[in-house]
């Protein structure tokens, strides 16, 4: 097997006061389209803030390509949820995505050049909104706007690409187009996605973690009841679109009021 581009190792995380992260660990591979599910506050998005640096643990490490070096996160592109982004500023679409370039500028002054741009066009080419590039952001739809933040997270040509809930504001056909995208993206980059919408993820992923302060994870794509319950902590079931339900114990008959 080859080496893990993200290594995860033994993570605790505490935010004001409270445990967030305990013991966490997880290894992301090159050909890995790994999902992450959990409740809300199960720490999904505070391990995607260690990975990325934003956030230092109180104990572990995290290596990127076998490296604790800072600028290896350069190696990580990023997709944050969808309502930290203020859609109503006056920017192309163009504009942003080439703003997806600034970290990896080390000239100055800070100016965009030839290849800045290319990767730019290639990013735009690549979801499929080359013909937006000039539009403004506020006037697109919400999908498109969300192509145009992946295209910005492309544009540094990551090995990996970490998205966190990226279908909670999208209608049912945006987010059958956006789980297209994530499968040609699979060829040249590890994804690693969080999301609630576990309805549709044994289709596309190939392996499943389920998050709540604790880790609980089988090399599969597989979600099986024990998991959710170890991570909602009571009896689930999977019906309809694979949902976590309460399931209720079987009582007799008898001890029916109707």
């Amino acid at each position: 097997m080859s080496a893990p581009v993200i290594d995860v190792d033994d993570v605790w995380v505490r935010l004001r006061g409270q445990t967030v992260l305990e013991g966490v660990s997880l290894a992301i591979y090159p050909d890995d389209f790994y999902a992450i599910i959990g409740p809300n506050g199960g720490g999904k998005t505070t391990l995607l803030r260690v990975i990325l640096g934003l956030l230092a643990p109180a104990a572990g490490e995290v290596r990127i390509l076998g490296s604790t070096e800072a600028a290896m996160r350069k190696n990580l592109g990023y997709v944050p949820q969808f309502r930290t982004f203020d859609f109503e500023y006056p920017i192309t679409v163009r504009e942003m995505v080439l703003s997806g370039r600034l970290g990896h500028i080390t000239r100055r002054p800070r100016r965009y050049d030839a290849e800045d741009y290319a990767r730019a066009e290639e990013a735009l080419e690549t979801m499929r909104i080359a013909d937006l590039a000039d539009r403004q952001i506020r006037d697109l739809s919400g999908g498109e706007q969300q192509r145009a933040i992946i295209a910005r997270a492309l544009v540094g040509d990551p090995k990996v690409l970490l998205l966190d809930e990226p279908t909670v504001y999208v209608d049912a056909p945006t987010e059958a187009q956006f789980y297209g995208i994530l499968d040609r993206l699979r060829d040249r980059m590890a994804i690693v996605l969080v999301t609630h919408d576990i309805g549709v993820l044994p289709d596309h992923v190939t392996r499943v973690a389920c998050l709540n302060r604790h880790l609980y994870t089988h090399d599969t794509n597989e979600i099986t009841p024990d998991m959710l319950e170890a991570v909602y902590h009571c009896p689930v079931d999977l019906i309809a679109h694979g949902v976590p339900h309460r399931v209720f114990p079987e009582h007799s008959r008898d001890d029916d009021d109707v």
